[in-house]
């Protein structure tokens, strides 16, 4: 006799035997390395029923999967409820500690491979492959419930121990590759500033014809002046705060780029084949990443401060007679580290306070602890 129904074609269902309930999911049937696996799809609302993690207490060699970051989880829980339309979660990789039958449509034929996978309901489900999307699903389920009759797809492999699982694991993780950052940019258009950047990519003179789409790093011949990915985090941090719509928002980013542009001779020597792109970035740092992020912190306090609309572009005039050169010791600690351009945080900073005092702007104190610390010789 059938039990109601978990979601549509999931259901938890009396079983053959008298050894209690099961699951019963209708599944497809293959195989890898010589053993039998499922993919089935999971109605949202039952995977934070039956899916389970590790004990985040045991020691890392007793357990299956990494300790939850839970940092992680506000991100991924925005992004399925800010979405709702249009998210995409690939599927849960899980083992099972306990018997799993699979019923065939028919005994050959396509029809073998399809069918009804059954699971007691007191096996337990570890998750070999994606902890923080079963983690976000339930958070999210808790704002907004209709999310429960959505389906996301499990692939189902029998629970051969501990060391199988962790081996699956790291082979699950071995050849994972995270895309560069400049795709990401390319690709997404759900980021207001990813927006505004690929817009500006393709129609102000300063930039068309010379970045970098795909990777954020630039090989030693590219012909390209800058990446996505730089231009981006220097345009993020000029927008950062400012209540602007995005047409406003391009515009204002156009603006201020080719503003800069003019304080900035060798990016137009460029332009004009006086100079190569190898050579401008082998014998300056304004078009590295540091250099376009800390002009994008420059540019947001002008821009809050300001009195006047365009009293910024004035102020920006004495960029022209900073010395971006590698030679320019005055460089090294703050923008260069052992003769290569950093991008941490802290040379960010170091970089923003000595275009400010150029500038003739101040620092803010946590600019200014900063600063002090590089000057004690602490950085």
């Amino acid at each position: 006799m059938e039990s109601e129904a978990v979601a549509h074609d999931t259901r938890v269902v009396a079983p053959r035997t008298s050894m209690g309930f099961e699951y019963t999911f209708p599944a497809i049937r293959g195989i890898q390395a010589g053993r039998e696996f499922y993919v089935s799809m999971c109605p949202l609302r039952l995977i934070p029923k039956i899916f389970i993690f590790d004990d985040d207490e045991l020691s890392p060699e007793m357990r299956a999967q990494r300790i939850l970051n839970k940092g992680r989880l506000p991100a991924l829980t925005k992004y399925i409820l800010d979405n709702p339309d249009d998210y995409v979660f690939s599927a849960l990789t899980a083992s099972v500690d306990g018997d799993m039958d699979f019923d065939s449509t028919s005994p050959d034929g396509p029809g073998f491979r399809t069918g009804q996978l059954r699971i007691p309901m007191a096996s337990r489900f570890l998750i070999n492959d994606g902890q923080h999307r079963r983690a976000a699903i339930e958070l999210a389920l808790k704002e907004n419930s209709d999310l429960g009759e959505e389906t996301i797809a499990v692939v189902f492999f029998h629970d051969a121990g501990l060391a199988r699982s962790q081996q699956m694991f790291a082979d699950l993780n071995r050849h994972a590759v995270r895309p560069a950052r400049s795709i990401g940019v390319l690709y997404d258009h759900r980021d207001p500033s990813s927006q505004v950047v690929r817009a500006m990519a393709a129609r102000s003179t300063v930039f068309k014809g010379y970045v970098e789409m795909e990777k954020s790093n630039l090989s030693a011949r590219s012909r390209m002046m800058f990446t996505l990915s730089a231009l981006y985090y220097g345009t993020q941090a000029l927008l950062q705060g400012l209540d602007l719509k995005h047409d406003e928002a391009s515009d204002l980013a156009q603006s201020y780029w080719e503003t800069i542009d003019k304080q900035l001779p060798e990016w137009a020597m460029v332009r004009s084949r006086e100079l190569s792109a190898t050579e401008m970035r082998r014998d300056f740092i304004h078009s590295h990443g540091i250099a376009l992020h800390a002009l994008g912190r420059i540019g947001n306090s002008l821009l809050r401060e300001s009195a006047a609309p365009l009293a910024w572009k004035k102020q920006l005039a004495p960029l022209k007679k900073v010395d971006w050169s590698r030679a320019n010791t005055d460089w090294e600690g703050r923008a260069i580290v052992g003769g290569r351009v950093s991008k941490s945080h802290q040379n960010v900073t170091l970089t923003v306070n000595y275009l400010r005092h150029h500038l003739g702007l101040g620092l803010s104190p946590e600019e200014q602890r900063v600063e002090d610390a590089y000057l004690r010789g602490d950085a």
